[in-house]
C-alpha cells in the first residue's frame, strides 16, 4: 500500500524551483541579522522537542563523558626530541598545545609542558580559537608556524611561535585570517599561498598565487612566484628541509581531480613533473618518488594499470627519461589505503574487500617484494612513520567492536608489539558483525557491514540506522565508535555501513563509477541497501533511519526525495542540497570534478534530476526530516541546509533543524558541542524509530 502511495505521488504535478525566483536567497547571508533571527527561532523550536526527550540528558551526560575520557592514545608524533600534542577535557575545553620529552612517550602519566592553552587565549582575544596544527622549521624545531582558526572555519589565521619561550614571535611572521598555507624556505623566508587581495582568489576560494615572503618585511612586497587560472581551484607551495638538498614542489590544482607537480629551480623557473594529470607524485624517500595512479597509464611502450603505485627516480623523472617500477598492482576487490615510508622500507596499507591488509616493501633484485605484517585482521589498519629517519613505524588496529590498540612495529623484522589498549565504552558480548552485499540496479554487487545483537528479531521491527557517504574516493571502513554503542547499540539499535560506490573501497574505478553523469549510480547502491535491510526484514520502512553528512548530506536529500517510502527518519548534516547554485556558494566550485557545472546546460540536465531542493514535491509524504548545520562552516554552505527547511516548511512538511553557532564544518568545537549534537541525533532517531 505505501509503494501504491508513492507512485500516485509521483504522478502528482511538481511545484519547480527552477520556474520561479528562489525566494529563499537571503538565507545566503551567512550572518545577516535576519537569517540569525531566522537560525535562533528554528533552533529554539527544535530544541523544545528534543531536549524534552526521555533520553537526552542520559546521552549528552555519556557522551560528554566519553568526549572527555582520559582513557585514550597519545600518538607518536615526534619532533626533533620532544612529543608533541593537542588535547581537550573537561578543564581545557578549547583545548591546550603540549609537548614532553621524548623519553615520556608511553608513560602512564606524561609530564606535559602546555605550549598554547587556547582557553586562555580565547578569553584574552575576545575569540573563540580553534587550533588546527602546526608545522615545525626544522633542523632546529624551535620556531612553528601556528594556524588558529576563529570557530572552526577553514579560514586561520598564522602566526609565528616559539616553543622555547613559549610565546608567538614578536615582529615574527603573521598572515592574517585566510583560506590557504604557509611553508618554511628558510629562517627568514615562508612560501605563502594566501589571500593577497583583489584577483588573488580563485573561483572556488581558494589562494591562485605562490609567494616568497621575507622576514621583516610587508606580506604586500612579497615576490609572486606562481600564478594559476582564476577558475583552477588552488595550490600550494613546500619544501622538506628535513631532506637533504631539498627541492620546492609546488602543487596546482585545477579541481579535485586533475593536479600539476612542478619543481621549483634555483631560477624560481619550473619544472614540470611529466605524470598524469589524475595521478598523485610525490618524493617520498632520498632519490626516489612515487607515482600513484587514478586512471590507466600507456607511457614508453609499457601499460600500467589504473590503482597501482609506482616508483622511479627523481632525477630521472624530471630529466623525462624514467623508467617505471610497480611496487603494488590492484587486484578485483583489493587497493591502496595508505603508504608511508621509512628509513629503508615503504609501509603498505590495502584494503581487501574493505578489510585492512598490512605490508612492507623492499626495494631488492631490481624490483620491489613485499612481506605481509601479521597485524591482527577483520578489522582497520593505520599505520604512521614519526620519523623516516628510523626503520619503526606504528600501526592502530580497531573494527566496530573493539576501540584502537597502538601498535609499535620494526620495519626490518616485521616484528610488532602493543603500545597501549584502549577499554571498550560499551558491552559488546551480545553483539555481531556481518559483511554482506546487495545487487545495485544495474547488478553492481554492493557491500554492507551490519552490526546487531545476536539474537534480534527478524520481523522489520528493529530501529536500524543506515550511514553512508559515496563521495570524493573515501572509503568507510570498519570503526569503533563509543558514542555510536552506547546511545545506538546497546539500546537495541543496528547499525549498518554501505560501501556504495563514489568512495575509494575499491580503486579509483569505484569512485569514478558515481562521477558527474554516472551519479544516479550511487543513489541507487543506497536505496537497494535500504531494500535488502527491509527484505531481510531487520527492519521496515517504519524503523529504518539514514544519516549522513557533508556529500554524505548530499546522499541524504536525494534519498528522501528520491524514496521517501523507504525512510522513516533522516539526518541530513553539513549537506549541499541546493545544486543548481552549489558552485556560487563558498567552496562549491572545486567540486565541479565530482558533480559536474550546473551552468552548463548539458551537464545540469543529469544533475537536475537529483538536485534535493530543485526536487522538492508540496504533496510528497516525507519523513520528518533533521537538518544540521553550523554558521561558520565555510567550506559547505550553511545555506544549502536552511533554505532546504525554508522551503520544505513553506509546503507545509515538518522538519527539524540545528544550527551551532560555531563550529566550522566538523559541526562542534568542543567537547561539550559534540556531546550535545549527538544527543539531539540519537533523541531524534529514537523519538522516530522506537
Amino acid at each position: 500500500m505505501q509503494y501504491l502511495k508513492f507512485i500516485i505521488l509521483f504522478m502528482l504535478p511538481i511545484i519547480s524551483i527552477n520556474a520561479q525566483e528562489d525566494p529563499y536567497l537571503w538565507l545566503e547571508e551567512v550572518e545577516a541579522e535576519k537569517s540569525l533571527e531566522w537560525v535562533k527561532k528554528q533552533n529554539a523550536e527544535t530544541f523544545a522537542v528534543l531536549e524534552k526527550q526521555k533520553g537526552y540528558k542520559a546521552i549528552f551526560d555519556r557522551s560528554l563523558e566519553i568526549y572527555n575520557s582520559d582513557d585514550i592514545i597519545i600518538a607518536p608524533y615526534f619532533i626533533g626530541e620532544y612529543l608533541y600534542n593537542f588535547r581537550q577535557d573537561k578543564d581545557h575545553i578549547r583545548g591546550m598545545w603540549r609537548r614532553a620529552p621524548k623519553t615520556e612517550y608511553g608513560k602512564e602519566d606524561i609530564d606535559w609542558d602546555i605550549l598554547i592553552d587556547l582557553d586562555d587565549l580565547s578569553e584574552k582575544d575576545g575569540i573563540k580559537w580553534v587550533y588546527k596544527g602546526a608545522t615545525p622549521l626544522y633542523p632546529k624545531n624551535e620556531k612553528f608556524l601556528v594556524y588558529l582558526s576563529p570557530g572552526g572555519t577553514d579560514a586561520s589565521i598564522i602566526k609565528e611561535f616559539d616553543v622555547s619561550t613559549k610565546s608567538f614571535v614578536e615582529d615574527g611572521f603573521v598572515l592574517p585570517e585566510s583560506k590557504g598555507s604557509a611553508s618554511w624556505k628558510d629562517e627568514d623566508h615562508l612560501y605563502v599561498s594566501r589571500d593577497f587581495g583583489e584577483n588573488s582568489m580563485s573561483s572556488s576560494g581558494y589562494p591562485r598565487e605562490v609567494r616568497i615572503w621575507e622576514r621583516g618585511t610587508p606580506l604586500s612586497d612579497a615576490k609572486q612566484i606562481y600564478q594559476i587560472p582564476e577558475d583552477y581551484m588552488s595550490l600550494s607551495a613546500s619544501k622538506d628541509l628535513k631532506k637533504k638538498n631539498a627541492r620546492t614542489y609546488i602543487y596546482v590544482y585545477k579541481n579535485f581531480y586533475e593536479k600539476e607537480a612542478y619543481i621549483l629551480n634555483d631560477d624560481e623557473s619550473v619544472t614540470l613533473l611529466p605524470v598524469q594529470k589524475d595521478a598523485d607524485v610525490f618524493e617520498a624517500t632520498e632519490g626516489q618518488a612515487v607515482i600513484m595512479l587514478k586512471s590507466d597509464w600507456e607511457i614508453n611502450g609499457k601499460s600500467y594499470r589504473q590503482g597501482s603505485v609506482l616508483t622511479t627516480n627523481i632525477d630521472a623523472l624530471i630529466s623525462g627519461k624514467f623508467e617505471l617500477q610497480e611496487m603494488f598492482v590492484p587486484q578485483e576487490k583489493m587497493s591502496l589505503s595508505g603508504l608511508e615510508t621509512t628509513k629503508n622500507r615503504v609501509v603498505l596499507t590495502l584494503l581487501n574487500n574493505i578489510i585492512s591488509e598490512l605490508y612492507v616493501y623492499e626495494y631488492k633484485g631490481g624490483k620491489w617484494q613485499k612481506q605481509k605484517v601479521k597485524a591482527p585482521e577483520m578489522g582497520t589498519i593505520s599505520a604512521m612513520v614519526p620519523d623516516d629517519d628510523l626503520d619503526e613505524f606504528y600501526f592502530y588496529y580497531t573494527n566496530f567492536l573493539e576501540r584502537s590498540t597502538l601498535y609499535k612495529a620494526d620495519a626490518l623484522t616485521l616484528e610488532f608489539s602493543p603500545v597501549k589498549s584502549l577499554e571498550n565504552h560499551f558491552d559488546t558480548d551480545k553483539l555481531v558483525v556481518e559483511q554482506k552485499e546487495v545487487a545495485s540496479k544495474d547488478g553492481t554487487m554492493v557491500p554492507y557491514f551490519l552490526v546487531r545483537k545476536k539474537d534480534i528479531p527478524y520481523d522489520g521491527s528493529n530501529p536500524t540506522l543506515l550511514y553512508a557517504y559515496g563521495g570524493f574516493e573515501i572509503s568507510l571502513e570498519p570503526s569503533y565508535s563509543g558514542i555510536n554503542g552506547t546511545s545506538w547499540l546497546e539500546k537495541g539499535g543496528v547499525y549498518v555501513l554501505a560501501n556504495i560506490r563514489g568512495g575509494g573501497e575499491f580503486g579509483p574505478k569505484w569512485h569514478q563509477a558515481g562521477l558527474k553523469e554516472k551519479r544516479q549510480n550511487v543513489y541507487n547502491d543506497f536505496h537497494s541497501v535500504a531494500e535488502d535491510l527491509i527484505r531481510q526484514k531487520i527492519t521496515s520502512p517504519e524503523h529504518l533511519g539514514i544519516r549522513g553528512g557533508s556529500n554524505g548530506g548530499l546522499l541524504m536529500g536525494v534519498a528522501f526525495t528520491q524514496r521517501p517510502e523507504l525512510y522513516k527518519a533522516v539526518v541530513c548534516q553539513v549537506p549541499l542540497l541546493d545544486m543548481k547554485r552549489y558552485n556560487k556558494l563558498l567552496a562549491g566550485a572545486s567540486w565541479m570534478g565530482e558533480y559536474g557545472n550546473p551552468d552548463i546546460p548539458e551537464e545540469w540536465e543529469y544533475i537536475s534530476k537529483y538536485s534535493p531542493y530543485q526536487n522538492l514535491k508540496k504533496k510528497a509524504d516525507y519523513p520528518d526530516v533533521y537538518f544540521t548545520t553550523s554558521t561558520k562552516d565555510d567550506r559547505v554552505h550553511p545555506a544549502h541546509a536552511r533554505k532546504m527547511v525554508a522551503r520544505m516548511q513553506e509546503f507545509g512538511h515538518k522538519v527539524y533543524y540545528y544550527e551551532n553557532m560555531e563550529g566550522g564544518h566538523g559541526g562542534s568545537s568542543t567537547n561539550e558541542q559534540h556531546a550535545k549534537a549527538a544527543a539531539l541525533m540519537y533523541s531524534y532517531l529514537w523519538m522516530m524509530l522506537k
